[in-house]
């Protein structure tokens, strides 16, 4: 007997899993809790963002946690654009300019577990969380060093060849400029805080991220704002609360 071909399609979709059927017709939401797109959160700064996620949340670590990533979703969605847009018009980084970063960040995130490890559990997970978010200024401004820069008319009296961005192998950081007063003083006071956080540590542990944080500063050529960001960034890590803590510059 010829089974009616109106039956095997209602058993077919009657064996499907719930799951399956629930994925078909529930397309993944994006958006976040605010229905905000990533074009407006990221018109925001990541502690009001993140404190808006808070106020509409039941737990204040989970909601924290929720902005976080969220805000860091939306920022790495604009620094790969910026990477993709770059790499189509032949204007981003050398393949050794890429592989001298990748080196770089690898530092960094060895640098942040040894600063990290033995911080209490909860809140280990509040600070790693921002210590991820924190760190993704660095890939953002290293595609952002070979963004076009428009040019002035009113201040080219002649042709400059310091004009376009510098495409130097092997270098984090494309183009170097002289400190001014105001730089050198934010240097200074951040080496000096560093320097305090760094030596009221055990000298096991003193020793062990000095040598970690000389990988990232002393074997990469850095400008003086990346040079200034990296200090602030391991200040963030060593406070001895979050309370006193500098959050993400963003």
């Amino acid at each position: 007997m010829r089974v009616p071909l109106t039956f095997l399609v209602l058993l077919l979709i009657a064996s499907t899993p719930t799951s399956a059927q629930t994925q078909l017709a529930q397309p993944a939401n994006n958006t976040d809790p605010l229905g905000m797109s990533c074009a407006k959160i990221l018109a925001l700064s990541s502690s009001e963002y993140i404190a808006k996620i808070v106020a509409i949340d039941a737990s204040t670590l989970d909601g924290t946690l929720r902005g976080i990533r969220k805000y860091g979703a939306c920022y790495d969605g604009r620094t790969d654009a910026l990477a993709a847009s770059l790499a189509r018009n032949r204007k981003g980084p050398t393949k050794a300019g890429r592989a001298d970063f990748a080196s770089f960040e690898s530092a960094l995130k060895d640098f942040t577990a040894k600063a990290l490890a033995g911080t209490p559990r909860v809140t280990a997970i509040e600070r790693e969380a921002y210590a991820n978010l924190y760190g993704k200024q660095f890939r953002y401004k290293f595609y952002q060093a070979y963004e076009p820069k428009p040019r002035d008319p009113q201040k080219e009296t002649s042709p400059r060849e310091d004009t376009a961005v510098e495409k130097k192998a092997g270098t984090v950081s494309s183009r170097t400029s002289p400190p001014s007063a105001s730089d050198t003083d934010e240097m200074t006071r951040a080496k000096n805080r560093l320097a305090e956080l760094l030596g009221a540590l055990p000298d096991e542990k003193l020793h062990e991220l000095h040598a970690a944080l000389g990988e990232v500063v002393s074997l990469h050529t850095l400008d003086n704002a990346t040079r200034l960001a990296v200090y602030r960034y391991a200040i963030f890590l060593l406070e001895p609360s979050a309370a006193e803590s500098s959050y993400p510059p963003f």
